[in-house]
């Protein structure tokens, strides 16, 4: 589990993944043009769980369904 601090919407927070997501999400930013943090703000802002990591993976799940689609 990888722990990273980042700003989002202002405030610090900081989400710990498996290294696994974490370069899936950069992955995921780098081909949407985005740094990490927006990408994150994005998540944060449409996420239907209360806990930010795990509207992390499951935007990861998606975007990986929506390609494999």
């Amino acid at each position: 589990m990888d722990k990273r601090s980042l700003s989002i919407a202002g405030h610090r927070t900081s989400i710990a993944l498996e290294p696994e997501f974490w370069a899936a999400l950069e992955l995921m930013a780098a081909q949407s043009g985005q740094t990490m943090a927006s990408l994150i703000r994005t998540i944060d802002e449409t996420r239907e769980t209360a806990n930010l990591s795990s509207a992390a993976r499951l935007a990861v799940l998606r975007w990986y369904q929506q390609r494999a689609g």
